[in-house]
């Protein structure tokens, strides 16, 4: 076993790595590691940063509200993505479009962008063949992210999107913490090399795959932030609460946590509601709903939420204790713009309940409704009495 140190330094600080060589005659300095399988890919990093610029922290110091980015996938549906097609491939295919989204999204008010990345991971691009071009495609994405923010005349940050990988963690299933660790720190590397300013875990459902993630996007020395989809009567698929959630943040020193995704604005600010209520009172919370419920209509999936539900979801989501406020699937940059509005507009009122939820928004859950009664466990609600939703296998944002 061989230990080599080397310095590297990109376009914002300075790195020091030691990575750990299994494999005799690999090489090191600028080397894209190349592994295959399930397996460990063979090295370790143990990155040691400087003072690395958290430029989110810097902009949340003198902003009280960032607005977030809206849909990836389904934004790029509309603009001839093929259902079953990797998005990540159009970094590379198709870099006007990706670019052109961006645009939109930083024209309707964005001070956030997430790259086109979410199935970013080898084991994501597994499923098209792509899996040796995790650095290709995540460096390639930030960097079109970072073009369009750079040249926006204003200051907009780049979040380096990082999905599940898919596969099912031990013990449930065969993906081991080392391997998720080692997937998602190689996607992460290839974002930050790209120009991400944050890494931005988002739609996970376990608690293994989330401190996996965090490990992998620690590495970076970039600050990390994490939302998950509480679409499950008030938890996530694998049972996760958002009073979970603020732990896992605050063991972590994330730069933030949330929501993301889900079943609509209405479940979504509930489980903001609940994070809150558990989370320690610096702690930054980002929402980041759906647009509204989706429908299938004339053979496609379509969101019903409106700009002015939008509007609505921005109040009560800031009034729920969000910072950091955007759209997952569905929103366009119309109803982001709307958003934007809503956001500068924003009078402070006060902490919403479920009736004004229900009112406003939309049903919420069983589970989600226990929850803002007080009870924060995992145990709160049941199985049954969800509200309707729509599951789905990668991020159609």
């Amino acid at each position: 076993m061989t230990f080599v140190e080397f310095i590297e330094q990109d376009r914002r600080h300075i790195l020091q790595h030691r990575i750990v060589l299994d494999a005799p005659g690999q090489q090191t300095f600028g080397q894209h590691f190349n592994f295959s399988g399930r397996g460990n890919p063979g090295f370790e990093t143990d990155t040691v940063t400087d003072a690395l610029p958290n430029r989110l922290a810097d902009l949340l110091s003198r902003r009280p509200y960032l607005l977030a980015d809206g849909a990836t996938g389904s934004n790029l549906f509309e603009m001839g993505l093929v259902s079953g097609d990797a998005p990540e491939l159009w970094n590379v295919d198709h870099p006007d479009r990706i670019r052109l989204l961006h645009q939109r999204f930083v024209d309707a008010g964005a001070d956030l962008i997430l790259t086109n990345t979410f199935g970013g991971t080898r084991y994501r691009l597994k499923l098209h063949s792509a899996e040796n071009r995790v650095r290709e495609l995540n460096r390639a994405a930030a960097q079109l992210a970072r073009s369009v923010a750079d040249a926006s005349g204003r200051e907009v940050l780049v979040a380096g999107s990082i999905g599940p990988t898919g596969e099912i963690m031990q013990p449930l299933g065969p993906l081991s913490f080392e391997d998720a660790r080692a997937a998602f720190a190689e996607q992460a590397a290839a974002l930050a090399e790209g120009g991400a300013d944050v890494m931005w875990i988002e739609t996970l459902s376990s608690r293994e795959e989330v401190e996996a993630a965090i490990a992998g996007a620690e590495s970076t020395g970039l600050p990390v932030v994490s939302t998950l989809s509480f679409d499950t009567n008030g938890r996530t698929m694998m049972s996760l609460t958002p009073a979970e959630l603020a732990g896992i943040a605050q063991q972590h020193h994330l730069a933030a946590c949330g929501s993301n995704c889900g079943v609509g604005p209405a479940e979504l600010v509930a489980s903001v509601l609940n994070l809150s209520a558990a989370a320690d009172p610096s702690m930054v919370i980002v929402a980041k709903a759906n647009c509204g419920i989706p429908q299938y209509v004339s053979g496609a999936i379509r969101y019903d939420g409106t700009p002015e539900l939008m509007a609505s979801y921005v109040h009560l989501a800031i009034d729920a204790g969000a910072r950091i406020i955007g759209g997952c699937c569905g929103t366009s940059p119309e109803h982001l713009a709307a958003m934007r509005r809503a956001l500068d507009a924003h009078v402070p009122g006060p902490r919403p309940d479920a009736a004004l939820l229900e009112s406003t928004l939309g049903q919420i859950s069983t589970g989600a409704r226990a929850q803002l009664g007080g009870n924060l466990d995992r145990a709160a609600g049941s199985a049954s009495g969800a509200a309707p939703r729509t599951r789905r296998s990668r991020r159609t944002p």
